[in-house]
């Protein structure tokens, strides 16, 4: 579904969304000489030599038509509304400044920008990186073909869904819901991001009992269910962790993004025999402001290249504030690639409220059955049961890549129909 990329760029390319009082071509510059060789005075070392060879650049710059009437972020700078302006901002630096390096390219791209006196509002769009980035980084190591050679599903999404309370079960509790998840057809079960190593739910108890049930399960019917063990700790812990569930015989991991950072997101994905299932928790205070932070075009391209498989996306008509057209933007940028050689697809998860009825206007707007469902009450609040609400989302998913309404659908396949009376 996705277009062949562009020759990477021999730069580092970021474009911004910039609000300002000040001329915007001015705050611009200040932007790229601040994220490279200069600072807020003249310095005796920063000679035309120097500059030529290591100073970031404006590459483009647009002044957008459109009225603002007062300023987006406070800043201690007089600001007269009147000349309150937008514009996009492409700067480049030259790879030699960092490196390949993707902890210090958000120090370049991310770094003291943000908080800038003049600026009123930035948020990041995009990056653009050189092929250096694909030599020095592995990408996701199984992302979506070999999710679905260890799920054993083609053809279709995969289904899912989290375990449900997210905390209170202890590991035999959490073990007997997927024993009935396992034994209803579910291709995939998460952790909840709020269960990690609690005293209630030891990972190592929680692990060694759900996957006594899974490999038992495996062993009857020559199917083995996903699980991503929440392991989201220390390295050292996460690396002992991971082993854990690789020695089981388990076939996923999770880690929480924003709890273990990109430099413990990429020693994961070093060490990592397993696809690892990047949960995204915290992303609304990088994003929600529409004039600050982050786009997810641009932030899943760092985690895509550290490593992660699965990337969380929301989910259409979702509990949270995101609007529809984002989510179907963050799902297809997963499936974009990220270089031509190197494309680093990650699987998109849907989550957040989703029901049996988000799967047609999900499938039409993504095209794609490249991506993993994931519905927590959706599955485990089904009338007939965690098994019916499998079946339901399936049959639902069938229908909508089928072109069949739901309503119609439902007529001959009851879990639908009552999965649709449940979310109506």
């Amino acid at each position: 579904m996705s277009q062949r990329p562009a020759a990477p760029p021999i730069r580092i390319e970021a474009d911004y969304l910039l609000e300002t009082a000040s001329d915007p071509r001015k705050v611009a510059e200040t932007m790229a000489g601040e994220q490279s060789s200069g600072t807020f005075v003249p310095v005796p070392g920063e000679t035309p030599e120097l500059k030529a060879r290591s100073a970031a650049r404006v590459e483009r710059l647009e002044v957008l038509d459109e009225a603002v009437a007062a300023p987006s972020l406070p800043t201690t700078a007089a600001v007269d509304p009147a000349r309150l302006r937008r514009a996009r901002v492409t700067l480049s630096w030259p790879i030699e400044n960092l490196g390949p390096s993707l902890p210090n390219l958000l120090a370049t791209v991310a770094g003291n920008l943000f908080e800038l006196r003049p600026i009123t509002g930035l948020r990041l769009l995009d990056i653009r990186l050189p092929q250096a980035f694909a030599d020095a980084y592995p990408g996701p190591r199984f992302g979506i073909d070999g999710t679905r050679r260890l799920a054993g599903v083609e053809g279709r999404p995969i289904i899912g869904t989290i375990i449900k309370p997210s905390v209170g079960f202890g590991p035999e509790e959490t073990a007997a819901l997927v024993r009935t998840l396992c034994e209803g057809g579910i291709d995939f079960i998460k952790d909840d991001e709020l269960q990690a190593d609690g005293p209630h739910c030891p990972f190592d108890d929680r692990a060694r009992a759900v996957m006594r049930v899974v490999n038992d399960h495996a062993e009857r019917t020559g199917r083995k269910v996903m699980v991503a063990f929440n392991l989201t700790g220390e390295i050292d812990q996460m690396r002992r962790r991971h082993d854990l569930v690789r020695d089981l015989g388990g076939t996923c991991v999770m880690a929480s993004l924003n709890s273990v950072g990109l430099v413990g997101m990429i020693e994961l994905a070093r060490m990592s025999e397993l696809p690892i299932h990047a949960h995204r928790n915290g992303w609304g205070y990088l994003t929600r402001h529409p004039m600050l932070g982050w786009s997810y075009v641009a932030w899943q391209k760092i985690w895509r290249l550290a490593g992660a498989d699965h990337m969380h996306v929301n989910g259409l008509d979702n509990k949270f504030s995101e609007d529809d057209d984002s989510v179907v933007a963050s799902a297809r940028t997963c499936l974009t690639p990220l270089f031509p050689d190197k494309p680093c697809l990650a699987m998109p998860v849907f989550s957040s409220g989703q029901t049996v009825r988000q799967a047609p206007g999900t499938f039409a707007a993504l095209g794609s059955t490249d991506l993993i469902v994931t519905a927590g009450g959706g599955i485990v609040a089904h009338p007939g049961g965690p098994g019916e609400g499998v079946a339901a989302l399936r049959q639902a998913w069938k229908a909508a890549v089928a072109g069949i309404p739901l309503a119609d659908h439902a007529r001959t396949h009851p879990a639908l129909a009552q999965a649709l009376e449940g979310a109506a």
